[in-house]
Order: C-alpha cells, then sequence, then structure tokens
C-alpha cells in the first residue's frame, strides 16, 4: 500500500521494508505475487528503478517462493527496466536479468540435487509433442525451461510464450543471455531431455540462421551485381554468436553432433581472406579456444573425420588455420608492401630455396631495433604476445560493449593462429602421449599378470586382456586419425612460419612443435608424417640456398594448396642425381654453376636452432625414428660439413677446417655455439646404446646408406669427402660394445666397402673406423669373455681378414698397423684367431710395395719371437707358411732373408717343445680323423700319411725347399744353408718312415728344379747387382749364381745321405734314391761349370766315406771306426789313407755304442752293399769318361774340365775301390785305364796354368798326376795281395804307365784342340773377353814318374806269369826305345837318361826271365826290339847341343859305355840262349861303335859326331872278347867276327895312309883336330887289339887275321915323322906291342904262309 501512494519517499521506506521482510523469509507465495504486482506498477510508473530492482533480485534470491506467472512478471519488469532511458537503470536492470536469469537455473540444480536420490522414470518425450508439454518437468525445471524457450524467442525477434509484457528486446543481450546460461548450467541441458530438446530445436536453427549474413558476405565483391542487397555483416552479434557457439561446442558437443559440424564448418570459412579483417580475427580467436581443449580435438574427430562421409572437420580446422596464416603473408593488411592477389592461390607454400634473405630489422626512427616479427617475401607481420601458452584468452571475443567491429592491430591476427598451432600441437600430444604411455604400462601389468603367452585367448585371465588390447586398438585409431588429419595443414603452416621467422622464441617454439610431432608420429609409427616433420626440421638447418632437392621435393609435395595429400607421394631422402651435384659441391661452386660460398649469417640463428632441434629430436626420440634416421643424419652430415666439424678419435667431431673444405663464413654468435653442438652431436650418438635393437640397426641403416651416398659422391674427384657417416658408425659401434654381434655385420660389411673407395681420405677414414672398432671389440670385456666366445672373437677378426682383399695400400698399412698393436695387446689371448691375423700377413704380395711388406714382417717377427707358445699349435704349420711367403716376396732383400732366420727359429721352437707339439698335434688330429669318418671323407691335409708332427716339419722342409730356387741368390743360398741345417740338427725328431717323403718330397724334388734351373740360367752378364755393388766375376751370370745353388744343394743332400744313412738305409727303396743321388752327382758333375763339376765330386767324396758294415767274422771287440775319423780332404788324398774305412760325420760313436752291449748292430744286406758301391763306380765311370772324352769340333767356347775336377774325380777312386774290388775285372779296368789317359792328356787354361803349373824348369807332378798314379798304385797293391785271377791284371797296369811313360815324348793329343806350349802361352796378358789359350801340361815328370813305377813294379812281377805271357818286358823295351833313339832331341834331357838306367835295372831282371824261357819263344819278338833299341840310343841321329861341356860329354859318354858292358856281361855270355840273328846285330853295332873314322863308309851326317875314344875302346874291347874268348858255336858266329876283324883292320890301315899323306902335305900348318883325334883313336885301338889277340886262346884266331895285324907295323912306323906330341904318344903305345911279334926267324920258312 505504501508503495501503492507512489510518493517516493514513502516508496524508499516501503521497499526497504519489503526487503527487510524477505531477506527473513516471511513471504509466502501469494504476498510474493503481490509484491510483484505492486513492483510492475511502480514500474509503470517508473518511480525507483533501482530499488525496485534491487527488491526484485532481493525476493528471488532469498527463497523459491516466487513461481511462474509471478516468476516471469518479475523478469519481465526487469527486463522493461533495462530498456529505459536511464543508463544507470539500463545497466543495472541488465546485471539484475543476468542475475536473475542465473538464479532461475540454479533453483533448477538446487532442486535436481533434492531429487536425486528418487529416480522416476522420465517420460520419453515426443519429437513432435508440443512446446507447452512439460508437464513432466518439477516446478524450478520448468520455470527455466520456459524461461530458455522465450529467450529464444525473443532473440529470433518472435513473441515470447511466457515473458508476457516484455515491449523490446535486443539481440545482443539475447544472446549473451543465452551464453551465459549455456556456459553456467551445462548439466542442466544435459540432464534434461527437454533442455536438451531445446537445443537443438531452438538454440541451433536460431544460431545458423543468425549467421547467415556473414556467410553471404564477401569483402570488395561489388553490391550491384547480387539482386538482393546482401545484409552486412554486425560486429556485435557475429562476436556474440561466435560466443554462443563457442560454449555449444564446448559444453553440449555430445548432443549437437551434426550441428556443431555446420558451427566448425562455418567457423572455417569465416577464415577465409575474403572475410571482413574483425571477423578473421573473431573466427581465430574461437578456433584458438577450441584448440586448447584436445579432449574436444579427439571427439570431433572421432565423430567427423573418422566417419565415412562425414566432412573431415578437424582436418578442415588445422589446414583452415595454415591457409588463413598463408593468405596474411600473401594478402597483407594495408600499410604493408603490398602483393598482387593473383599469388593468392597459386603460390602454395614458402619453398625455402627461394625464400628471401633480408634481415628482419625495421627502420624505427632511425635506430634499428629487432622486433620479433614474421617475414615472407617482403611481407612483414610482427609478432604479439597475445595469450599466455595453453589458455585461449580472447581480445575481441570479449568486447561485448563495443559495436563498431574494431581496427585490428597489425599482426593480431597472424600471433593468434600462431598460439593456435602451437597450443593444438602441445594438446594433442601431450594427450596422446599421456595415453599411449597408460596404455603401455596397463599393457606391461596385463601382460606380466598372465604367465602364459596371450595367443590363447580361451584362457579365462585372458579375457582382460583381449578387452584392453581392443580397447586399445579403438584409441589406436583415433590418435592415427588425429595425427593423420592435421599433420599436413600444421606441417605446411609451421614451415612457412620457420622460414618466415626473425624472432629466436617463436622459431624455438615451432621447432619443438614440429620436433613433438615428429616424436608423435614416430611413436604411432606414422612414417609418412613423421618423415615430413623431420624433413622439415631437416631444411631448417640448412642455409637457405643449401636446401637439398630431395627435402625440396618432399615439401612441394606436402604444400599442394589442396592439402589432400594421405602421404603417398612423399619421397624419401635418397641420392638421386641432381642432389648429387649439389651436395658434392657444398659452399664451393655448385655443380656446373658458381654460387659463391654458404653464407650463415644472422639466417643462421634458426639455422642453429634447427640444428640443435634436429639433434634433441635423435638424442631424446631415437627410438621412434626407425628410417627416418636417414633424414636426420643426412642433415646432420651436411651441417657437420657446413660447420666444418671433422672426425676426430673415436669418431667424435671437432670444429677443425679442413682444407678443401667449403670456405663457410661463420659469424662469432655461430663459433661459440659449435662445441655444443659437437658435444651433442658425440652425445647423441652415445645414447645409441639406450636405442632397442631393432631402432639401433634402423641407425646403423640409415648411417650406411648415408655413407653410400657420400661414396658416390666422393667418387671421381679430389674434394673433401664427407666422413660423417663413417666417423658415426664407429661412434656408435664403439658405444654399442656390449651387442655388438647384432650390429657387427652390416656395420663392419659396409665400412669394408668404404676401404676400397679410391678417394683415399674416403677409405683412409674407413680403415681407421674399422681398425678401431676391431681393437675396441678385443679389449671390450664382453660377457662372457671373449676366450670363452669363441664365435664372437672370430666374427671380430673376420673383417680384419676381409681387408686383405683390397689392394689399396694405405688400407693394408692400416689393416697390418693394427694386426701390430692387437699383437702388442692381445697376443696372448687370441686363441682361436690366430689364423685369422695369421692370413692377414700372409696375404701381402710382393707388388704392394716395401712399407707394406716390411709392416707385415715386423707381425711376423713379432709372433715369431714371442707368442709361438701361446698360439694353438694347428697354427704353427700356418706361422710356417707365412714366414716361407716373406722370404719369397722380392722387394726387399734383407726381409727375405730374415725371414729365411724366422724360419731356423721356428724349427728350434720345434725342436724345444717338440713333446708338447706333439701331443696337441696327435689329440688335434685325432678329433679331425673322426669328423672325416662321420662325415665319410678322407681326411686332407699335406703328407697325409705321415704324422701331424712330421708333417710339421716336412711343411716347413717344404717351404725352405721352396725359397731354395728363390731367383735371388742371396736368399737360395741362405735357405739352402738353413734347409740343410735345419734337416741335420733336428731331423732325428721324425718319424722313420717320413725319411722317405724328406728324401723323395723334399731333397729330390728340390735337387730337381735346381739342376733344371741351372741348366736353363741365362748366360748374360749381370752389369751390378742393383745400386753400387759390384759383383764379382765368379758370380756375374745368373748362370754362374745358380750354379753356387747347385753346389750347395747338392753337398747338403750328400750330407745328409752321408750323415743319416742309418736311416735311410732300412728304408725300402734306398738303392732307388742312391741312383737317383749319384744322377743327381753325375748331371752336375758333368755340367759346363767348374764350380758346380768339382763340387759335385766332393759330395761323391762324401758319400763314399761311409762306414762299410762289419761282417761279424771280421768284427773286433770294439768297433775300431769310433776313435779314428779320418776326414778326407779333396786334393790331399794319399795312398796310406785310402785302405782306411772313414768315420760318419755325426754322434756315431754314441749310437755303435748303443749297439756294444747286448745286441748285434743292424747290418744291411752285403749284397745291397755291393751294388750300391757298383752303382757308384758306374756313376764314376761314366763321369769320368763324359768328362774326359775330347770334344770333337773346337771352336773357342769348348768346354774343357779343370784340373781340380779331374783331380778330385781321380782321387774318388781309390776310395771306391776298396769297396768293389773283389768284382773288379779287367773290362773295369780297361774303363779306368781311358779315364786316366783321358784325364791326364786334358790340357789347362793359360789364365789357370800359372796356379797349377810350376815354372817349367822344375820338375814337379801336378796334383791330377799324382792322382792318376796313386790310383794306378791302389789297383797295383791290390791285384799284389789278391788272388790268382787278379794278377791277370798287372800286363794292363804296363800298358797304362807305359802309356804314360810316352808322354815324355809325345805328349798327348786332346781331340782336335790346339794346345801350345807352356813358354807361348799369354797367360801375363790375360784379355778378360777373349777365349782362354790351352797350355798343355809338362809331361815329362810324369812320364818319369810312371816310368820309375814301371821298372819298380817289373822288378817285383817280372817273373809272373801273365807278365812273361804278355811280353810285358818287349813292350817296356818298345816304350824305351822312343826317348832313347830320340835321345838329345827329348824335351827333357832328363828323359833319355832316366830310360837308359831304367833300360838297364829292367834288363838286369828281364834278361835271365827272357833266358829261362828261350825255349818256349815267348820272347822271340823281344830280341830284334832290342837290338834296335840299342842301334837306335848308341848311333842316335839327334846332335848334341852346341853349349854341351866336355864334362857333360864325358859323363854322357859313360851311359853309352855302360850299355856296352851291359851287353858285354849280360848278353854276350849267353849267345847260346839268344838267336843267332841278334848276337849278328850286336856284333854289327860294336864293329860300328869300335871305329870311328871318315871314310866313305860313313854317311855325310856323322861327320859332324865328336870323337867318344872311350866308347870306342870299350866296343873294340867287346868285340874283340865276344870274338876269341867264346867258344865258337857255329861256324856262321866265327864267320862274322873274323870278319869284324878284317873290317877294322882294314879301316885302320886306310886312315894311317891318309893321315901320313896329309902330314905330308899340310907342312908346318896342324892338321884339323878330329882328323888328329881320329887318328890317335886308331892308334889307340890297334894297342888295344893286340892286348886282345895275346889274351886269347891261339887256335881262336885265325891266322889271316895275324897277317893283317903284322901288315900294320912299317905303316906305324911311317908315322914317326908327324908333328903332333899326341899323335907321337899315341904311337909309342901303339909301336910297344910289336915287341912280342919279334921272334927270330924260323928254321923253315914257306912262302905265303906267315
Amino acid at each position: 500500500m505504501g508503495c501503492g501512494t507512489k510518493e517516493p519517499k514513502i516508496t524508499q521506506l516501503c521497499l526497504a521494508a519489503i526487503q527487510r521482510l524477505m531477506s527473513h523469509e516471511v513471504v509466502s507465495e501469494a504476498a510474493a505475487g503481490n509484491i510483484i504486482n505492486m513492483l510492475w506498477q511502480l514500474m509503470e510508473n517508473s518511480l525507483e528503478e533501482l530499488k525496485l530492482l534491487q527488491t526484485v533480485l532481493v525476493l528471488l534470491t532469498t527463497n523459491t517462493v516466487v513461481h511462474d506467472e509471478a516468476l516471469s512478471k518479475a523478469i519481465v519488469l526487469c527486463f522493461r527496466l533495462h530498456f529505459t532511458k536511464d543508463n544507470i537503470t539500463n545497466n543495472t536492470a541488465a546485471a539484475t536479468v543476468r542475475q536473475v536469469v542465473t538464479v532461475v537455473f540454479e533453483r533448477v540444480v538446487a532442486e535436481d540435487e533434492r531429487y536425486k536420490d528418487t529416480v522416476d522414470q522420465p517420460v520419453a518425450v515426443q519429437g513432435n509433442s508440443n512446446r507447452r508439454s512439460v508437464s513432466t518437468l518439477k516446478p524450478c525445471a520448468k520455470d527455466a525451461y520456459m524461461l530458455f524457450q522465450d529467450l529464444c524467442q525473443l532473440v529470433n525477434a518472435d513473441a515470447p510464450y511466457w515473458l508476457v509484457g516484455m515491449t523490446e528486446m535486443t539481440r545482443t543481450f539475447g544472446l549473451e543471455l543465452l551464453e551465459s546460461v549455456l556456459n553456467d548450467f551445462p548439466q542442466v541441458f544435459l540432464q534434461h531431455q527437454e533442455f536438451s530438446f531445446l537445443l537443438k530445436e531452438r538454440v541451433c536453427p536460431l544460431v545458423i540462421k543468425l549467421f547467415s549474413p556473414n556467410i553471404k558476405f564477401r569483402q570488395g565483391s561489388s553490391t550491384s551485381s547480387s539482386p538482393a542487397p546482401v545484409e552486412k555483416p554486425y560486429f556485435p552479434i557475429c562476436m556474440r554468436l561466435l560466443r554462443v557457439v563457442s560454449v555449444l561446442i564446448k559444453q553440449f558437443y555430445s548432443l549437437l553432433v551434426t550441428e556443431c559440424e555446420i558451427f566448425l564448418s562455418l567457423l572455417v570459412k569465416f577464415l577465409d581472406a575474403d572475410k571482413p579483417q574483425w571477423l578473421r580475427a573473431v573466427a581465430v580467436e574461437s578456433i584458438h579456444r577450441l584448440c586448447v581443449q584436445p579432449q574436444l580435438l579427439r571427439s570431433f574427430c572421432q565423430s567427423y573425420d573418422m566417419k565415412q562421409h562425414s566432412t573431415k572437420v578437424f582436418r578442415d580446422i588445422v589446414n583452415a588455420l595454415g591457409s588463413f596464416i598463408q593468405s596474411l603473408f600473401l594478402v597483407p593488411s594495408t600499410g604493408n608492401t603490398s602483393v598482387t592477389p593473383s599469388q593468392t592461390g597459386s603460390n602454395a607454400s614458402g619453398n625455402t630455396g627461394s625464400a628471401q634473405t633480408n634481415p628482419g630489422v625495421l627502420g624505427m626512427g632511425g635506430g634499428a631495433t629487432v622486433l620479433p616479427a614474421f617475414e615472407y617475401r617482403g611481407t612483414w607481420i610482427p609478432i604479439l604476445n597475445v595469450t599466455v601458452q595453453g589458455s585461449a584468452k580472447a581480445t575481441y571475443l570479449e568486447m561485448l560493449d563495443k559495436v563498431e567491429p574494431p581496427t585490428i592491430p597489425e599482426g593480431y591476427a597472424m600471433s593468434v593462429a600462431f598460439h593456435c598451432l602451437l597450443d593444438l600441437v602441445r594438446g594433442i600430444t601431450t594427450m596422446i602421449e599421456g595415453e599411449l604411455g597408460e596404455a603401455e604400462t596397463v599393457s606391461q601389468a596385463t601382460t606380466e599378470t598372465t604367465s602364459l603367452p596371450a595367443q590363447s585367448s580361451e584362457q579365462q585371465d585372458l579375457q582382460s586382456v583381449s578387452d584392453q588390447s581392443e580397447k586399445e586398438l579403438v584409441s589406436r585409431a583415433v590418435w592415427e586419425e588425429m595425427v593423420n588429419a592435421c599433420w599436413c595443414g600444421l606441417l605446411a603452416a609451421l614451415s612457412l612460419l620457420l622460414d618466415a621467422s626473425t624472432d629466436e622464441a617463436a622459431t624455438e617454439n615451432i621447432l619443438k612443435a614440429e620436433l613433438t610431432m615428429a616424436a608423435l608420429c614416430g611413436r604411432l609409427a606414422l612414417v609418412t608424417s613423421r618423415d615430413a616433420f623431420i624433413t622439415a626440421i631437416c631444411k631448417g638447418s640448412l642455409p637457405p640456398h643449401y636446401a637439398l632437392t630431395v627435402l625440396n621435393s618432399t615439401t612441394a609435395a606436402l604444400s599442394s594448396k589442396s592439402y589432400s595429400i594421405q602421404g603417398q607421394n612423399v619421397q624419401m631422402i635418397s641420392p638421386s642425381s641432381e642432389s648429387h651435384q649439389q651436395v658434392v659441391a657444398v659452399g664451393q661452386p655448385l655443380a656446373l654453376q658458381p654460387q659463391g660460398t654458404v653464407m650463415l649469417t644472422s639466417k643462421s640463428i634458426p639455422n642453429i636452432q634447427c640444428m640443435r632441434t634436429l639433434l634433441n629430436l635423435a638424442h631424446c626420440h631415437g627410438a621412434v625414428l626407425g628410417t627416418s634416421w636417414q633424414l636426420v643424419l643426412a642433415t646432420l652430415q651436411h651441417l657437420v660439413w657446413i660447420l666444418g666439424l671433422k672426425p676426430g678419435v673415436g669418431g667424435a667431431l671437432k670444429p677443425g677446417r679442413a682444407v678443401e673444405g667449403p670456405s663457410t663464413v661463420l659469424t662469432t654468435a655461430v663459433m661459440t655455439d659449435l662445441p655444443v653442438i659437437s658435444n651433442i652431436l658425440s652425445r647423441l650418438f652415445e645414447s645409441s646404446q639406450y636405442l632397442d635393437d631393432v631402432s639401433l640397426h634402423h641407425l646403423i641403416n640409415a648411417l650406411c646408406s648415408l655413407s653410400l651416398e657420400a661414396m658416390d659422391m666422393a667418387y671421381g674427384n679430389n674434394k673433401e669427402p664427407s666422413l660423417f657417416a663413417v666417423a658415426k658408425l664407429l661412434e656408435t659401434g664403439l658405444v654399442n660394445m656390449h651387442r655388438i654381434e647384432i650390429l657387427w655385420r652390416p656395420l663392419t660389411g659396409h665400412l669394408l666397402e668404404v676401404c676400397q673407395h679410391p678417394n683415399s681420405r674416403m677409405r683412409e677414414w674407413g680403415a681407421e673406423a674399422l681398425t678401431s672398432l676391431i681393437k675396441a671389440g678385443l679389449t671390450f670385456s664382453h660377457d662372457p669373455p671373449l676366450s670363452q666366445n669363441q664365435r664372437l672373437q672370430l666374427l671380430l677378426l673376420n673383417p680384419l681378414k676381409e681387408l686383405s682383399n683390397i689392394s689399396h695400400p694405405d688400407i693394408r698399412i692400416k689393416q697390418l698397423e693394427c694386426v701390430l698393436q692387437i699383437l702388442q695387446s692381445q697376443g696372448d689371448s687370441l686363441g682361436p684367431g690366430w689364423p685369422l691375423v695369421l692370413g692377414v700377413m700372409g696375404a701381402i704380395r710382393s707388388d704392394q710395395g716395401e712399407s707394406l711388406i716390411r709392416t707385415a714382417f715386423q707381425c711376423l717377427q713379432l709372433v715369431v719371437t714371442d707368442f709361438l707358445p701361446t698360439m694353438p699349435c694347428t697354427c704353427l704349420q700356418i706361422v710356417v707358411e707365412v714366414a716361407g711367403s716373406f722370404g719369397l716376396h722380392n722387394q726387399e732383400l734383407n726381409i727375405s732373408l730374415t725371414s729365411i732366420g724366422l724360419l731356423w727359429n721356428i724349427s728350434d721352437y720345434f725342436f724345444q717343445r717338440g713333446e708338447i707339439i706333439e701331443k696337441e698335434l696327435n689329440k688335434e688330429e685325432a678329433v679331425l680323423q673322426k669328423q672325416a669318418e662321420e662325415k665319410g671323407v678322407m681326411l686332407n691335409r699335406p703328407f697325409h700319411p705321415a704324422p701331424p708332427f712330421d708333417c710339421l716339419w716336412l711343411c716347413l722342409y717344404a717351404k725352405l725347399g721352396e725359397l731354395c730356387v728363390d731367383p735371388r741368390p742371396a736368399v737360395r743360398k741362405s735357405a739352402g744353408q738353413t734347409l740343410f741345417s735345419t734337416i741335420g740338427a733336428h731331423g732325428t725328431l721324425l718319424q722313420h718312415s717320413t725319411w722317405h717323403t724328406v728324401i723323395w718330397k723334399v731333397l729330390f724334388h728340390l735337387l730337381d728344379r735346381v739342376r733344371e734351373s741351372s741348366t736353363t740360367a741365362d748366360k748374360e752378364k749381370i752389369e751390378s747387382g742393383g745400386g753400387n755393388i759390384l759383383i764379382h766375376h765368379s758370380r756375374d751370370t745368373a748362370e754362374k749364381q745358380w750354379a753356387e745353388t747347385w753346389v750347395l744343394t747338392l753337398a747338403g743332400v750328400a750330407r745328409i745321405f752321408n750323415t743319416r744313412r742309418y736311416l735311410l738305409q732300412p728304408l725300402g727303396d734306398f738303392s732307388q734314391a742312391w741312383d737317383v743321388l749319384l744322377d743327381h752327382i753325375q748331371s752336375a758333375a758333368l755340367s759346363k761349370n767348374n764350380e758346380v763339376s768339382l763340387a759335385a765330386l766332393k759330395s761323391f767324396q762324401e758319400i763314399l766315406q761311409i762306414v762299410s758294415p762289419v761282417r761279424d767274422s771280421e768284427k773286433p771287440d770294439t768297433p775300431p771306426a769310433i776313435n779314428v775319423s779320418v776326414p778326407v780332404v779333396v786334393g790331399t788324398t794319399t795312398a796310406t789313407s785310402l785302405g782306411r774305412s772313414f768315420m760318419r760325420t755325426d754322434s756315431i760313436g754314441e749310437r755303435i755304442g748303443r749297439y756294444n752291449g747286448s745286441e748285434p748292430p743292424v747290418i744291411t744286406d752285403e749284397i745291397e752293399d755291393l751294388n750300391l758301391w757298383w752303382a757308384a763306380w758306374n756313376s764314376w765311370y761314366r763321369i769320368g769318361s763324359e768328362s774326359t772324352r775330347p770334344p770333337i769340333t773346337c771352336d773357342k767356347l769348348t768346354f774343357i774340365p779343370s784340373q781340380p775336377f779331374l783331380t778330385a774325380l781321380i782321387q774318388i777312386f781309390p776310395a771306391l775301390y776298396q769297396h768293389i774290388k773283389t768284382g773288379f775285372s779287367m773290362d773295369d779296368l780297361q774303363k779306368l785305364g781311358v779315364i786316366l789317359h783321358g784325364a791326364v792328356s786334358v790340357p789347362i787354361s793359360s789364365d789357370a796354368s800359372p796356379f797349377i803349373l810350376p815354372s817349367y824348369t822344375e820338375a814337379v807332378l801336378t796334383s791330377l798326376q799324382e792322382a792318376v798314379l796313386t790310383a794306378l798304385d791302389v789297383l797295383q797293391k791290390a791285384i799284389c795281395v789278391g788272388s790268382e785271377s787278379m794278377q791277370i791284371m798287372y800286363p794292363a797296369i804296363f800298358d797304362q804307365l807305359l802309356a804314360f811313360v810316352e808322354f815324355s815324348c809325345k805328349p798327348p793329343q786332346y781331340g782336335q784342340l790346339e794346345t801350345k806350349h807352356i813358354a807361348n802361352a799369354k797367360y801375363n796378358q790375360i784379355q778378360l773377353f777373349a777365349p782362354a789359350e790351352w797350355v798343355a801340361l809338362n809331361y815329362v815328370p810324369f812320364a818319369e814318374r810312371s816310368l820309375e813305377v814301371v821298372v819298380d813294379l817289373y822288378q817285383k812281377t817280372a817273373c809272373h806269369k801273365a807278365v812273361v805271357t804278355e811280353k810285358v818286358l818287349q813292350n817296356i823295351i818298345k816304350t824305351l826305345r822312343i826317348p832313347l833313339s830320340l835321345k838329345y832331341s827329348c824335351p827333357s834331357e832328363s828323359t833319355w837318361k832316366l830310360a837308359v838306367s831304367s833300360l838297364l835295372k829292367v834288363l838286369f831282371i828281364g834278361l835271365p826271365v827272357a833266358r829261362q824261357h828261350a825255349s818256349s819263344g815267348k820272347f822271340d819278338s823281344m830280341w830284334p826290339e832290342l837290338a834296335n833299341t840299342f842301334e837306335d840310343f848308341l848311333f842316335t841321329k839327334s846332335t848334341p847341343p852346341d853349349n854341351l861341356s866336355i864334362q857333360e860329354f864325358q859323363k854322357n859318354e859313360s851311359i853309352d859305355v855302360e850299355v856296352v858292358q851291359l851287353i858285354s856281361t849280360e848278353i854276350l855270355p849267353y849267345a847260346n840262349f839268344i838267336p843267332k840273328e841278334f848276337v849278328g846285330q850286336i856284333m854289327t853295332m860294336l864293329n860300328k861303335g869300335s871305329i870311328h873314322s871318315q871314310s866313305s863308309s860313313f854317311t855325310e851326317a856323322e861327320i859332324d859326331i865328336r870323337m867318344r875314344e872311350e866308347f870306342s875302346k870299350v866296343c873294340f874291347e867287346t868285340l874283340l872278347q865276344f870274338s876269341f874268348s867264346n867258344k865258337v858255336t857255329t861256324p856262321q858266329e866265327g864267320y862274322i867276327s873274323r870278319m869284324a876283324l878284317s873290317v877294322l883292320l882294314k879301316r885302320s890301315q886306310d886312315v894311317l895312309h891318309r893321315y901320313i899323306e896329309d902330314e905330308r902335305l899340310s907342312g908346318k900348318c896342324p892338321l884339323p883336330r878330329q882328323q888328329v883325334t881320329e887318328i890317335i883313336f886308331v892308334l889307340k885301338a890297334v894297342s888295344t887289339l893286340i892286348d886282345s889277340l895275346k889274351k886269347t886262346q891261339p887256335e881262336n884266331v885265325d891266322a889271316n887275321t895275324w897277317a893283317q895285324v903284322i901288315a900294320l907295323y912299317p905303316t906305324l912306323v911311317e908315322c914317326i915323322t908327324c908333328s903332333s906330341s899326341e899323335v907321337c904318344s899315341a904311337l909309342k903305345e901303339a909301336l910297344v906291342p910289336f915287341k912280342d911279334f919279334m921272334h927270330p926267324p924260323a928254321s923253315k920258312v914257306q912262302n905265303g904262309e906267315s
């Protein structure tokens, strides 16, 4: 009532009172109705408007009594107050309305709380039911329903149903109210179907209707063209509508799926470029609100994108944001440099290759400050700080008071859109990763609970598991769809922004978004999208011009305007021909067109950031990268390249400029980042140890393909290659050593390929990486340790061996250095790895350069010196092989020689550790044998049947054998010495049967090869031995060098045959071996090389100095051979030492000692032994006959054996003969004779003569001649003690000796060879290249010695039957006749003198024998020979030299006298036993000798002979003595002597007569001396004759003789007148004997008889 007064004061008081009452809740429902009516009146009178509002508010908030009509009246009242003229009232009313609406809905909530326990069946609301049918609702709910329904009506400009009395209403206010209700009380709508119905039926259509002007409107399109004018969008309504939509979507999405689809599509449309700026800004803000709600986005995706025929709403939102951002750059807001709109469609997204690099600097008032901004193609958009991360705080959506659209600051829309993207990414990834994490933990838990494998789903417990996995599958599908839907748009937008960003923080955010997306895609195994994001980051990391074409193509594919890509045509990074050129020449002139250097300036900050992001990605999400490792690594590789990081130890990259690297310009900013980047890079690969095996394989594969690419690029140019991949492979390998097995094969397989690369730097690093890995692998403490895991050890060492197939020397050096280091550090523990390691050393070939061979050899030396004991014995054979192979290398002589030394050391080692090695090898052999049997194959190893330890030795011998025929003489020599020393020193270790192999397979094989090489060797002179070494002339042809080898080899084999005969003889085929050896000796002896042939004979001698087995019968108590050792040295064999048996040079003492006790010595079959000796004799004979046979033709190059050779040859015979004498026959003697004769006949070359021949005047034998005589001497002694049958050989020996005697006068001819007398040989001026002249030896001493031997021998054997029968004496005489007849013409005076004395000696012994056998006629032919010999000697045709002194002459005369005396004592007294003819000849001879006169009966030639008075006298006496003293046996004989006398006397008469004549004629002149001498001789002869006649018996003298003697007297008397005193004294002597004729005359004298 008070209020009804309409008095302001009263009204105020009343209202206050009413409020007071209401606050105490004492108002009933009816009272409330009254109050409201009263308030309505006041309102109509517009009194106390504010108070009214206050009262209504109090009334409605304090209790719930106001319902239905009353409530609606109250609300209408407030609305009406809102539209008064008064501003304050308006605002207060608006606030009140808002509050009242809220109260109404709060009541509903409260009511629901009260009734929530009593569940009543809600009646289904029919879709077509009347709007008023709300009878099912409770009172509060009903009010709210009515209110909300009317609000919709009002906004739609329709009449309200419930709010009766409304006069006016604004849409903006209505929309605000709707929004607040929807926003504040979503549960009311969600819980009550009636309300939901309202939303669907009323609110959504309303919103869609109100949106229509915005949809139709196109900015810039002319209005005239369309028939109806298009309503312009109105900012306040539009903005409020968008807010309502935001709420609807946020709160009631589940109810309004279809409607939301429409709303979202609208939102997307509002972003179009042709919409007003403010509309776009508001739309972006709305979208931002959605973007911060990932769960909501997820629902979109589930409801639309995943449904078949639905719009892909989620995808569209993202794509719209992308296009929006793009359009901002392309259609810039006013005030920026504008871009022609035509570009809008065509230019999809930034192609980084063409990005401008203007520094993003905005000039502001002179000073340049850098604002955070995006800048792209000249469009510069600042970045405003719009929201806090993760919340969508809108600016324009909150401008509820603005009626006109506000001006939007530049960059605002861009910044919001940018944040939308970031929040979108952040939301999605956090949500999905969270759920993924949960899913993983759940599945882990479930799998742990079920012990059974998850597949057996019939098990009960597994039900939950399968549910779980189903659920997981569903959610995974959603996640994948979300990612698939958004990645293209996101990537396009982010790439563009990244490209345009000039702000570090912005860049950081973009990269973070890309990174998280990439990681998410990785986790969901969405390869295409993952790769696309990674590509984007990769592109960002590289400088602008540098973008790889591959990366470009990927982005271009992603950025087509339609965004329709499903990931099909995204390319992986793979080498394509264009990309090569670009990559290779990084920073250098690219490919063909020069492009300067790579600039990393201010733009490089994002690059560096991208790089860090990339590293971060790889580091944190390596496990999900899979195949994208290739992108990541390719990019990192290029960055490393651009930044000039070079690999260091262990593969870590350090800053360091390469000589040929791109000339990168690094700003200081970047420089500081470099160490950090290099660090992260290292950490990245270190963290590979935490990757699972599959990811690790991805990483390795990526590195390998990257490296292959780098290798391809490095072909054909010498630029610095990219070593990134190799370095990183190494680093990855090193950190994953604990599971090295799983990655070893691909890793090392690839590195081995790198090692074969033609680019040296590349392959050097490949080798470095490989060797580092192997060394690290061997030193790493594996579990189980390597010693127990042989497979792993072999796996680790295998690539080292594989390197041997690469021919590049630098790689091999690395390989060998690695081996050396392995040996030094792990040598003791290599075990089964030894064959591999040794194989590496052995794989070095000769053509691989000195340093390589030297390094390999160092390794081998180390092995031999330190590691033989630690390696398995089965590897020893390999060591031998390898050492041998180094011997054969021809690069470095010293290495070859040292390797032979190593072989000797190895053999020593075998010897010392023999037992251990043998045991181990036998054990191994047993295993192998068993395996072979199981497989049913033969055990295959060299020298198989021999035991394994022996095989080891045989391998060693075989290797040395190969070296013995090396082309280099020094190696051959060293190897030969080592081989024979080894066999000599350690041969005793071999099994007996193995010797068979040694002899045949090793020694004879070697001899064959040496013989072959020697005979075919080159005879060209070698000028010098490499460098400045002069070669001695005895080694200056290959042939001479081979000769030395042959000598060594033959000697070695012979020595083994000699020292090991006791081992060899029991072998079955010893005699064959013996024959082969003799054959070799023979061919060597007959080779046309003095050195070889002589050595062959020495070897022959050696094998003959073998103790022949002693027969039991002859065996002394102790073997005599032990104490006596007679080494026989060639050239000093004397007759005394020959009979002795020779001592074996090894410790035979012990061996024989062994047998001495119980068992008798093993005696080989005597017959076989003889066979051996006869084989030796045959060889000797062949050598002798071949070498001494004179050459058929004679040219300058004829080969003539040397004296030492022949000497040695002949010296062998005595030793040989000792063994064969029992069977030595005449034939053999004949053969021997031929050889001895031939040997002696061989001349010597003039350049050797000074050493062999003494000066000509000395009579000395050469050693050859001595040897020949010795040989005969041995024979003769043997015959002497031999059987009867042997003695028939005497004559042959005499023949041989006599042949030698003839040499004194007739030196032997050697074929057609011209020999010079030694005095004429030019040995003083030897010309080096002139063929040697041949000099005949001085045979005189030899012949004379032979003669002495003959005499000596004859004295012993004259009476032998054979000697008598074979007319030896006649032969001796016949031979002596030659020097005797030559006499003074003999080459040496001593010869004939010796011949005479020998003849005398022989005759003294021989004549009695001859007389003895006179009757048998065996000597008949001797007598004439003897007569002739006397004749030739005593009346020689040769003249004495002029310088012969009188004493010499007398000496010679006395020799003649001796001969005559022999005749007088030994022949004439026995004339009865001697043929008459012979005696006649002797008489004639004496006769001739007794008178020398110049009568005509003497030939002219005799005139010159000096008178031999003494000789004549002896002849005369002998003649006379023989004439008268002997009994005349036959008349003929007497006649001869008488005849002789008368001739003599007559001749005397003549001489005297002539003398007297000449004396008278000459007057005072003395006569010639010779005439005087002659007369004196005649006078002496006369006196001698008278003496002789007186001595004889008278009956023997013929009367006629006396008459002749007396008739001389007158003539003598006439001579008295001569003047010469000598004649006178001779005359006196002649006249004295005549006194005996002075008798008184007889009484009776008859005529004619006086």
